[in-house]
C-alpha cells in the first residue's frame, strides 16, 4: 500500500501564519502534496488545500529538516497507509482512505478543500 506523511512546515517565507502542515501521499516516484492549514479532524470542518509542488519520496521517513532554498523547516509529525488510487490529473479530485497512522478515515480533497470523514 501507498503511504502518506504529514510534516509540520515552520518559517515559509509565503506562509503570514509561520506554521502549516504539509500533507504527502506517495505517487510512485514523489509525493503529490498540499498545504493544510492544520491537522485534518475525524468528521471535522472542510479546510484549504492549496496543491504544492512534488515533495521527493525521503520526506515519507522520519525526518526533520530544513526545506531547500531557505524556505523555513519541516519535521515530520505523523505517517500512515492509504488505500486507494490517485487520479493521473494533478488537479482532479482525491479520494482515499488513510489508515495506520495519526489520520483514518476517508480524505477528500476537491474543489480546493480537504476533508476526512469516517469511512
Amino acid at each position: 500500500m501507498p503511504r502518506y506523511s504529514l510534516l509540520r512546515h515552520t518559517d515559509a517565507p509565503d506562509d503570514p501564519s509561520g506554521c502549516h502542515i504539509d500533507l504527502l501521499l506517495e505517487d510512485g516516484p514523489a509525493c503529490r502534496t498540499w498545504r493544510l492549514p492544520e491537522l485534518p479532524r475525524l468528521n471535522g470542518p472542510a479546510q484549504d488545500a492549496i496543491p504544492l509542488p512534488a515533495h521527493r519520496l525521503v520526506w515519507l521517513e522520519p525526518r526533520s529538516a530544513a526545506v531547500s532554498g531557505n524556505r523555513g523547516w519541516a519535521e515530520r509529525i505523523g505517517a500512515g497507509l492509504y488505500r486507494g488510487d490517485l487520479p493521473e490529473q494533478q488537479d482532479a479530485d482525491v479520494a482515499v482512505e488513510l489508515s495506520d497512522g495519526p489520520l483514518a478515515g476517508q480524505l477528500r480533497i476537491a474543489a480546493g478543500l480537504c476533508a476526512l470523514t469516517s469511512p
